[in-house]
């Protein structure tokens, strides 16, 4: 009877620790698919790319986003920069990739999203503060990008008209963003209003304790009287003996 209720607790804890493994969440899975956050772009390529947005790693670099494409910005735009088995550049309403919209540049929004074969991310100059309208898509992973770069969603399908973007730097014939869309204002929804994300809790200030503080004053002393010592040292070789307040 005892082995029975002994094999019994076991299996009932084994049980009870799978059940917990498989409600752990994924800190790198996806939020659920809305479609406030699906971005729409028909490409001359021949097709539409889906892709979702991650405001929740990128709020403000997915807002601008989504504000430039309700004012039409990006449609018409080419592909100024597309390089065989690394990226596909697009978002510069000049061409060339020294351009952007009249919108200040963006603070970086580096997270823990790898850039992967699909993801979709912000250009920017020199400064990781530059970032503006311009956006390049990974058609192959290159894991050297992470962090330095602020990554802003990934394509859930069309990946193919991706592929066929015409390649160069630049291309000689460019392929071309038809038009791009919220999904939700395809389906008729009101814009979601923007909601800042709060600030990051500021560092825990920790005050030293009684003999950390009698210790450092007893150092500051010490540190003060050799530096006396040596200002009066200079002041006598200058003829003048009175110790001098530092400046």
């Amino acid at each position: 009877m005892r082995s029975k209720f002994v094999i019994a607790a076991m299996a009932g804890l084994l049980f009870s620790g799978t059940a917990f493994a498989q409600a752990a969440p994924d800190p790198y899975a996806p939020p659920p698919v809305s479609p406030q956050n699906i971005l729409n772009l028909d490409l001359s390529t021949g097709g539409r790319v889906k892709i979702q947005l991650r405001p929740d790693k990128a709020p403000y670099s997915v807002e601008r986003i989504k504000t430039l494409v309700r004012r039409h910005f990006y449609d018409g735009l080419i592909f100024h920069r597309v390089i065989e088995g690394f990226m596909a550049q697009g978002g510069d309403p000049k061409g060339t990739g020294e351009g952007g919209s009249d919108l200040p540049d963006l603070k970086g929004e580096f997270s823990d999203l790898p850039h992967v074969r699909g993801v979709m991310a912000m250009g920017r100059a020199q400064s990781p503060d530059s970032a503006n309208s311009q956006f390049f898509i990974m058609l192959q992973p290159n894991l050297g990008l992470d962090g330095n770069y602020t990554a802003v969603g990934r394509v859930l399908s069309g990946m193919e008209y991706v592929d066929a973007l015409e390649k160069g730097e630049p291309p000689a014939n460019p392929s071309k963003i038809v038009h791009m869309s919220i999904q939700s204002d395809d389906d008729g929804q009101p814009p979601a209003a923007f909601v800042p994300p709060p600030p990051a809790p500021a560092a825990a200030v920790v005050a030293p304790t009684k003999k950390e503080a009698r210790k450092a004053a007893k150092e500051a002393k010490k540190a003060l009287r050799a530096g006396q010592r040596t200002d009066a040292a200079v002041n006598a070789v200058s003829g003048d003996e009175s110790v001098a307040t530092p400046q």
